[in-house]
């Protein structure tokens, strides 16, 4: 059979994708008068914008007589359940690992994924031509990494390439001056080192959705490995659902990928990889099979969600100024459609509100749902993630990830205050030149809210990755909460500089002169712990008086500009997130000044 059925995993940023688009150039997938552009498979704006990987994507290429079917994984761990099921459809793997960061937490993550599939590894040392590249420690890193997740003799006898996707060349051996223009040696090796699809030929048709899509004309969309048989459009098949259920169902489309397209195609057989839509309620893990012979595959295995908060309907003053999609039923009908090609994704109304309870992977997961939402013209308002608690066996259960911090010496005493201070173990520590490498594991509470105390610290200069680890007996001590108070504004109005000039003394603000704020809104951080209600809205009075200092320019500080996963990062639990087509803007969950008080004063006595 002349199909090979690979997956490129790695870390984030490591050149998946940029090498996926070579891989398509070398195979003349494209025609020589088509405009390519770099990392072509992340076809998402927000996908381009910060250069990941959010949803996998299929595509696929002929060389040398083969169908090579490639499907390009998240390299995020929020989105690593996708990963975990890929490897279902595929024999073989390319694990890209960068010449200079070498093995990364997500590296270890997507790897021990594989070998628990004993899917075949091909490892393709990635940007091998940048400045300070060290193929050899990288590579002992990796083997390293191999021996540590357990893989067998037959995973570790694995080839090992060099390219750079960046400049489009490639090489059998690290030897700088034996690169070559094009993916051929890695083409090659996939040719004769991934076995062919482990699927029957002959028999019933059988095949098993490992990915979601959605499409408004046909509703979901199966995405998997026909494992036996084959299949045409307008055939009747069988679902074996996860309840035992068995339905019948009429197939309408069958798409295959070639290159960037998805095309529709009459027949798909054993060996492809290709989506079926027709069957308006599938789900990841149940089972499509012919009518002759109805059998359900065990079930594929999918990461709970870990980090819950509520979407709602904003409630602010300044509601239905920005946006064009406010009300319930709106945010209830694109929750509920991202929910149906998002199987991480979970979403209950919760009783007596306009509000809903979203559960997802990660605090990348959720703000990539809220960014799209907010693009489309919706607005709400969202609460502070939290992580979600288990009990099992009568004792709570929270999620543990592994962090690694990448940071300059100097810096090194600081950040391990910080990690003690929500309640991470130290695990290792490496140093190399002026740099120290510090592993950690560490309450996924303590990591919410820590990325703008981190950069501040470390001024820029840390890097931090961390990969859900498991769920261990809960710590009963608060972590992850913000530390210092915030600037809270009394009055509506628009910000004036005679007013920001005298609030700056106070802290860090948030706003600049001009910008609308309402009560209760959070317009800085307080120096101190507490709360401060300020007015940010005082004009200068006006008198007849003339003075030696008349119309003296207010020079005010920069404000502090948040992005939005800052901003879910910043807020305590008695504050919101208001988001908008334009803006987001902080505030308290209870506006007025006077109420947040007396609620405050009874939580104190309580």
């Amino acid at each position: 059979m002349n199909i090979r059925n690979i997956a490129i995993i790695a870390h984030v940023d490591h050149g998946k994708t940029t090498l996926v688009n070579q891989l398509l150039i070398s195979s003349h997938t494209f025609r020589t008068n088509e405009k390519i552009i770099d990392r072509a498979l992340d076809s998402n704006d927000l996908e381009r914008e910060r250069g990941i990987t959010i949803l996998a994507k299929t595509t696929a290429l002929d060389y040398k007589g083969y169908r090579i079917n490639i499907l390009d994984t998240p390299g995020h761990a929020d989105f690593g359940g996708e990963v975990e099921r890929i490897m279902n459809m595929v024999d073989g793997v390319l694990l890209v690992v960068d010449a200079y960061e070498g093995v990364m937490p997500q590296t270890r993550f997507v790897l021990k994924k594989a070998l628990e599939m004993k899917v075949k590894p091909i490892v393709v040392m990635n940007k091998v031509d940048r400045e300070n590249a060290d193929t050899k420690r990288v590579l002992d890193e990796t083997l390293n990494l191999f021996i540590e997740l357990g893989a067998d003799d037959s995973l570790l006898d694995y080839k090992v390439l060099y390219a750079s996707a960046l400049r489009g060349t490639s090489s059998y051996d690290d030897d700088q001056e034996s690169q070559v223009l094009g993916m051929d040696p890695i083409l090659n090796t996939i040719i004769e080192e991934i076995p062919e699809p482990r699927v029957t030929v002959d028999g019933p048709f059988l095949m098993q959705p490992a990915l979601l899509d959605y499409n408004d004309y046909v509703g979901r969309i199966g995405i998997g490995l026909v494992k036996r048989g084959e299949i045409r459009v307008g055939e009747t098949v069988s679902l074996s659902r996860i309840n035992g259920q068995v339905k019948q169902y009429r197939i309408q489309k069958i798409f295959g990928y070639f290159g960037l397209n998805r095309v529709e195609v009459e027949c798909a057989k054993a060996g492809d990889i290709c989506a079926i839509a027709g069957i308006p309620d599938i789900f990841v893990g149940e089972t499509i099979c012919s009518p002759k012979e109805v059998v359900a595959l065990p079930l594929l295995r999918i990461d709970p969600p870990t980090l819950e908060m509520t979407f709602g309907v904003n409630s602010s003053p300044f509601s239905g100024r920005d946006g064009k999609l406010l009300t319930c039923t709106k945010i209830e009908e694109r929750l509920m459609k991202e929910a149906e090609k998002d199987v991480s994704l979970k979403v209950s109304k919760i009783p007596s509100t306009e509000s809903f309870m979203v559960s997802g992977r990660g605090e990348l997961h959720l703000s990539i749902l809220i960014e799209n939402m907010r693009r489309e013209g919706f607005e709400l308002q969202v609460s502070k993630p939290q992580v979600i608690i288990r009990e099992v066996d009568g004792v709570k259960m929270e999620p543990f990830e592994d962090v690694q911090i990448d940071i300059p010496e100097i810096y090194l005493g600081s950040v391990i205050d910080l990690m003690m201070n929500r309640q991470a173990e130290l695990i290792k520590m490496t140093y190399h030149e002026n740099q120290v490498r510090i592993e950690y594991v560490i309450p996924s509470r303590g990591l919410l809210g820590f990325m703008n105390t981190f950069l501040s610290q470390t001024h820029g200069y840390g890097i931090i990755n961390h990969a859900y680890k498991e769920y261990r007996p809960i710590i009963n001590v608060n972590v992850g909460e913000r530390k210092m108070g915030v600037l809270v504004a009394t009055e509506t109005g628009n910000a004036t500089p005679y007013a920001l000039e005298h609030t700056e003394e106070r802290g860090i603000m948030f706003i600049s002169p001009g910008v609308p704020v309402y009560e209760g809104m959070i317009v800085g951080e307080n120096r101190y712990t507490s709360d401060l209600e300020v007015t940010v809205v005082k004009e200068k009075e006006k008198t007849n008086q003339r003075s030696a200092s008349k119309d003296q320019t207010v020079v005010l500080k920069a404000p502090r500009r948040m992005t939005l996963e800052q901003c879910l990062d910043y807020i305590n639990q008695d504050e919101l997130l208001e988001i908008t087509p334009s803006t987001y803007r902080m505030r308290k969950r209870i506006l007025n000044t006077q109420e947040r008080k007396k609620y405050e004063a009874r939580q104190n006595r309580g």
